[in-house]
């Protein structure tokens, strides 16, 4: 059992955390035809737009309403209004998502109020989803708003049917990244059941390219596909921050659920395989077997760089859960560990202690380690203390490839321990060389 610590200072130096509203933002991108829309000053969607495209290097669609100094005092329903008459007219999403910021919340914007008194006025929304997720910056983390956006997702769109034997529900929390979803979809559909992803990342941010330009997203969960979500015969929940969302389906719906805290590793992959065994009546296919298989001998050929190693991280708790995990199960120890925002994991986490705190506090804490773990933000950390680096996480800007990058299932286990081990057999490498110049 983990102690939970928030240290007693007045400002965030170096902040690790990214706000709610972008992290509503990236679980909106996961629905086919729509585009996030911010209601706040032109900075937050212009900050939060280059954070997206510097982490996924694609085109990322977002609006904003705008608001100024005399429309943040005067109240910001008329700049809800226009903003969404002219997406409407413009960019013709199927679907739209509102996210609050710091500014309006601040102000206590009646946002609910806002959209049922615009739909009274312009009958032509009617046939367009509006999803409203109150997400300020001010208080969370990425995590929460993406939480928080897929929650009001799934009160807002699916409908009551039939149900259907074969068909799940995938709640994908924000630890997920679109390689991790492909793979996961993947694994799902070989054991002959019909997955919908709620967002579809692995759809819409893979880094693919579409035969038109398109104002919105051209890929991901169809606004078709979220209404038919009420018809699943079960919800597979990946990540703790989507346990939520899962019980809104269950309270709603009457479908059973179970929540996947991590699919990195031997055992986690097992667990997650034997379920869907369970649930479609079918036997794990051969490839799976075999996969487990060579994991098993990247395993034997890895342990002997990880083991007693001390590493130190700085992670989102869904993410942090996952990797302490999984270094755990390779013998390392965890040095220092270093989070955004509550949740109920963190005093589950097997180490000593996590701080919910800054860059600032994982700086002072991670002196000693052998490895660091987290996004780019780190890195002039690293050169700091002379650690070596694994990136991991939002916003990762001066690497290729993170939209593929997989670290789930058999070989997204592989990816991730080959990863991590290169850079301490590197380390090892250089030790080995000091020594024998000196």
């Amino acid at each position: 059992m983990a102690i939970v610590t928030v240290p007693e200072k007045s400002v965030a130096v170096n902040p690790l955390k990214q706000s709610q509203a972008l992290g509503a933002s990236l679980a909106f991108l996961g629905l086919k035809g729509m585009i996030p829309l911010f209601h706040g000053s032109q900075g937050c969607t212009a900050f939060a737009k280059v954070v997206l495209v510097r982490h996924f290097r694609e085109a990322i669609p977002l609006a904003t309403t705008a608001m100024t100094e005399v429309t943040t005092i005067l109240g910001g329903e008329d700049n809800v209004e226009q903003a969404l008459l002219t997406l409407v007219e413009k960019a013709k999403p199927e679907i739209i998502g509102l996210c609050t910021t710091g500014l309006t919340e601040t102000r206590g914007d009646d946002i609910e109020r806002f959209l049922k008194d615009i739909r009274d006025r312009h009958r032509e929304l009617d046939h367009i989803p509006v999803i409203f997720a109150p997400t300020p910056d001010f208080k969370g983390a990425l995590q929460d708003g993406f939480a928080t956006a897929v929650e009001s997702i799934v009160k807002e769109i699916p409908q009551a049917g039939g149900i259907r034997s074969e068909q799940v529900t995938i709640l994908a929390g924000s630890a997920f990244t679109p390689g991790d979803l492909q793979e996961i979809k993947e694994i799902v559909t070989a054991f002959g059941l019909e997955p919908i992803f709620v967002p579809d990342l692995g759809a819409s941010l893979d880094g693919h390219l579409e035969d038109n330009y398109s104002a919105v997203t051209g890929s991901g969960t169809t606004v078709k596909q979220l209404r038919q979500v009420g018809c699943s015969a079960f919800t597979i929940a990946l990540g703790e921050s989507m346990r939520g969302a899962a019980k809104i389906l269950d309270e709603r719906f009457n479908i059973p659920y179970e929540v996947f805290g991590e699919l990195t590793g031997l055992e986690p992959v097992d667990e997650f395989l034997q379920a869907l065994s369970i649930l479609s009546s079918n036997p794990v296919p051969e490839k799976y077997r075999r996969q487990r298989r060579q994991l098993q001998d990247a395993m034997l050929d890895t342990h002997f760089y990880f083991g007693a190693k001390r590493v130190s991280l700085a992670l989102e708790p869904d993410l942090l859960w996952a990797t302490v995990r999984f270094l755990q199960s390779m013998g390392s120890q965890i040095h220092a560990a270093v989070t955004t925002t509550r949740s109920p994991l963190l005093e589950k986490l097997p180490i000593k202690s996590v701080t919910i705190g800054d860059l600032e506090d994982f700086e002072e804490l991670a002196v000693g380690s052998d490895l660091l773990i987290g996004n780019s933000n780190l890195g002039t950390i690293a050169k700091r203390l002379s650690i070596p680096l694994y990136r991991l996480g939002l916003p990762i800007y001066d690497r290729l490839g993170n939209g593929l990058f997989t670290k789930v299932g058999y070989r997204g286990t592989m990816e991730l321990l080959f990863g991590i081990g290169n850079l301490f057999l590197e380390a090892e490498e250089e030790r080995v060389k000091h020594f024998f110049n000196d």
